[in-house]
């Protein structure tokens, strides 16, 4: 096991916060590991120590890159808008802190690969003997503006206008304390002492009159510090105290002995005198009165100083009198000396080479003025090329963007090339076009806001910087009308509706996202208005890539559940599985089509499997499903296993002159349909059929037979109501005039039925004991005789009922739901025995237990 790779090693860390942070490195092993014994690293290309790395190792690195911090025992990363960002395991770094493990992979620059390790503290004979204490007081430079001392004695410490220790000036200076930015400079301990850092502030942090750059200096007892200004200007004052602790006597070498090196703190930037403390300016301080200063007990978090919100960031007020970061030396004009001991040098120069020679001579005179010339038309050309960029300048510094805008398309058409015309076309088209399109997104108004989008296009076909700004404003558009559109960014996700469009978004965002972000910045730097509905689309933004970790990833699970439940012919596994989806997704919507679908699917799969091949063709013709995952397993069902178009034709055909009458028609037709897997069910129709037939001309023949009402009403209750029609009408008459006895015929078959239920029900269920023998047992042919037999008796009694229109017996309905339950529970039981049994053997099984056309046998795929 790697060092730091022990999972003790994170434990601890997360108990008492005693270890360090090694960066093992990965991408170029000679550089060797870095360990972090302070809260705070910096990484950039000028920090120690990457300044002292190759430089084509630390060229993708910016400046302010990275910080690594450690937080309440645990270890993060924050990328400080870097040019080529930060990873962890190969996943961007972004606006928030990144938390790191041990193991973890963490690239800086898309090029250099660490591996994060984390180790106990080594013990050290200075921690084990005491403890430093130390407090920063900042004392206000001047005591005529009312500033009230600060006393810190936990870090880091956040400067922000929000704070409560600025904020509280704003009555009296409201512009002083919003040239401090929210998230301004921060002090923190580094090596046992206090450091201060700019965060990228508007207005700048001074230390000693000069504006901090881009890395952290240290503080000193004396320096002045100041935010934002002159206003807000403080003289620092150090005090250290030491803690012993008594029961200690030993003496152990520094951890500064450790095999690994400690990265290099470096020299402060501001040098101090080294004069005596007592001499030190803050002692011509008046002496400050305790009630009036802020002591400051409870630390910032670095969470909140390293999560930037750039929409936030403009907010601050810009202060024109603060010095810049790099102020630049004025220059004297250069006097006429110089340019007088230039032409002698030139003269000088060419009496020299024309050896005295006056020909020569006037032949360079003539030479060097047509180098003049020449000269003088290139500046001539350079100033008219210059002059479209002043006139477009001057336009929008006008506030006339619309004519910029013209000028600079014009332009642009001369010099289709030029960055700068670019840039100022873009400019311009921003500051004239996006207020009209913001003011069509909030009437909500997206057609507009699309029609005027597809007129920036237009006009910018030449200018593929402004097109590249075209394309987010595009972006931001869809994004508004998709969430309005489905009713907020907390509307139900509707399924198999919104999955495409958030998808399509979210890819579009992320397959470059810090540019988009960058180019966002940059239109609301154009035109202040659209800042807010940036704000606004980035908490959108951040709500579907929720939906899409949360729902969208569980409607992929529920499909893969569905196709795997119907591809195993388990239809009946899905109702509990979308019980389950809906309440543990309250907001996703759709589920009720799927459970028609469901229904719908069930009830075919079920003729199917039972070979009842009447009501599955009218249920065929009949289906229509509206959700992907059963248009899909319809269709292969379709292919593989249901009746062809052909086959459902000619039977069509068939049971139209079988319903009209035409009997022999009909039986003809039946053995017309070529043989395939139904051959068996056409059969088995056309034995049936036969069998009415023969029983209808019998009954013909026997009027006034004794016995004639018996088989009257036994063939009335073996009629079908739809299919066998006609012959249903033509003894209607017959039957009406024996209603009574017909009726209590049907009521004998239902108690006849309830009796054998109860017997199959005293006797057990066939287990699968049963089901799985070799042969047919005597006590299951019994059983499955009772229970055919009470699924015959019950379904030709309720015949009779139904077709007489007759109300049903008490409990009759549920008697025929449970018997057709059971059937159906053994047959599918039966069925998925297929491969352990004999066919032979499984399909006299399946002929006893009935429930259908008893010469069966389930079709596989």
């Amino acid at each position: 096991m790697n060092p730091g790779e022990a999972p003790i090693a994170e434990m601890r860390a997360a108990l008492d916060k005693e270890f360090d942070v090694l960066l093992l490195p990965v991408s170029h092993p000679s550089l060797g590991p870095i360990r972090i014994v302070d809260d705070l690293f910096a990484i950039g290309r000028s920090e120690a120590p990457f300044a002292d790395y190759p430089r084509d190792r630390v060229i993708k690195l910016s400046r302010r890159h990275a910080r690594i911090f450690s937080e309440h025992g645990a270890v993060y990363v924050a990328d400080l808008d870097s040019k080529n960002g930060t990873t962890v395991n190969g996943v961007a770094v972004r606006m928030t802190p990144s938390r790191v493990r041990a193991g973890d992979e963490v690239c800086f620059g898309g090029d250099l690969t660490y591996r994060v390790a984390i180790e106990p503290r080594p013990f050290s004979s200075a921690s084990a003997r005491g403890m430093h204490h130390l407090t920063v007081t900042l004392k206000p430079e001047r005591a005529d503006l009312g500033l009230e001392p600060i006393d810190l004695i936990a870090f880091p410490f956040l400067v922000s206008k929000t704070d409560e220790l600025f904020s509280r000036y704003k009555d009296r200076y409201p512009h002083q304390v919003n040239y401090i930015s929210r998230r301004h400079a921060h002090i923190f301990m580094k090596g046992g002492e206090p450091w201060i850092e700019d965060l990228g502030s508007t207005n700048g942090t001074f230390l000693n009159h000069k504006r901090l750059g881009e890395s952290a200096v240290a503080l000193q007892d004396g320096d002045t510090v100041g935010f934002g200004g002159d206003h807000f200007v403080y003289q620092v004052a150090l005090q250290k105290s030491f803690e012993i602790e008594p029961t200690v006597t030993q003496m152990v070498p520094p951890a500064a002995e450790l095999g690994v090196p400690v990265a290099p703190v470096p020299v402060p930037a501001t040098p101090v005198a080294a004069a005596p403390l007592a001499a030190a300016p803050v002692a011509a301080m008046p002496a400050e009165d305790p009630d009036k200063t802020t002591f400051v007990g409870a630390a910032h978090s670095f969470l909140d100083i390293f999560c930037v919100d750039r929409a936030l960031q403009r907010e601050d007020e810009v202060n024109e009198n603060a010095p810049p970061l790099t102020p630049d030396e004025g220059t004297e004009a250069p006097s006429r000396r110089p340019r007088r001991r230039w032409q002698l040098l030139m003269r000088e120069l060419t009496r020299t080479f024309a050896a005295g020679d006056r020909t020569t001579m006037r032949r360079i005179g003539w030479g060097g003025l047509a180098v003049l010339v020449v000269v003088t038309g290139l500046a001539v050309t350079l100033y008219m090329r210059g002059a479209a960029e002043r006139d477009i300048k001057s336009l929008l510094a006008a506030g006339e963007y619309e004519a910029a805008a013209d000028v600079a398309t014009s332009s642009l058409q001369r010099h289709p090339a030029s960055d700068a015309i670019r840039a100022l076309a873009s400019e311009a088209l921003m500051k004239a076009r996006v207020p009209g399109w913001l003011s069509a997104l909030q009437v909500k108004q997206f057609d507009r806001a699309a029609a005027l989008i597809e007129g920036m296009r237009t006009t910018s076909q030449n200018n593929p910087d402004a097109l590249a700004l075209i394309d987010q404003l595009n972006w931001v558009g869809d994004l508004e009308r998709f969430v309005v559109g489905r009713g907020g960014p907390d509307a139900p996700i509707r399924i198999y509706s919104d999955e495409d469009r958030i998808g399509n978004l979210l890819k579009r965002w992320e397959d470059d996202a810090k540019g988009h972000q960058r180019i966002l910045d940059r239109i609301a730097s154009y035109v202040p208005e659209f800042t807010e509905p940036y704000a606004l689309a980035m908490s959108h933004l951040r709500k579907l890539q929720s939906d899409d970790s949360v729902y969208l990833a569980a409607i992929d699970r529920l499909n893969s559940t569905i196709a795997t439940e119907l591809g195993r012919d388990k239809p009946e596994a899905l109702p509990a599985v979308l019980d389950d989806y809906a309440q543990r997704y309250p907001r996703l919507a759709g589920l009720d089509a799927l459970r028609s679908d469901l229904r719908q699917y069930t009830a075919i799969f079920n003729d199917m499997t039972a070979r009842r091949l009447v009501p599955l063709l009218a249920l065929m013709k009949k289906a229509s499903f509206q959700t992907p995952p059963f248009r899909s397993q319809y269709t292969q069902l379709s292919a593989s296993r249901l009746p062809s178009a052909e086959f459902v034709a000619k039977h069509d055909t068939a049971s139209a002159a079988w319903q009209s009458g035409d009997s022999q028609q009909a039986l003809a037709g039946l053995q017309a349909i070529p043989a395939g897997p139904w051959s068996d069910v056409i059969a088995a129709e056309f034995a049936h059929k036969k069998a009415l037939l023969d029983q209808f001309a019998d009954l013909q023949k026997s009027r006034g037979a004794g016995d004639r009402d018996d088989k009257l009403l036994s063939f009335y209750a073996s009629l079908d109501p739809v299919e066998d029609v006609y012959f249903v009408r033509a003894v209607q008459g017959d039957v009406n005039a024996l209603r009574d006895k017909a009726l209590a015929r049907a009521q004998d078959q239902i108690d006849r039925a309830q009796g054998l239920w109860r017997q199959y029900r005293a006797n057990g269920s066939i287990g699968g004991t049963q089901r799985l023998e070799s042969g047919i047992s005597g006590g299951f042919r019994s059983q499955a005789l009772l229970l055919s037999g009470a699924n015959t008796a019950a379904q030709q009694g309720m015949r009779v009922y139904t077709q007489l229109k007759a109300p049903h017996p008490a409990g009759s309905d549920q008697l025929l739901e449970d018997i057709e339950a059971e059937t159906q529970l053994q047959r599918r039981s039966l069925q998925e025995l297929r491969m352990v049994l004999e066919p032979g053997l499984l399909k006299s099984k399946l002929a006893l237990i009935g429930g259908s056309d008893e010469s069966e046998a389930r079709q596989s795929p």
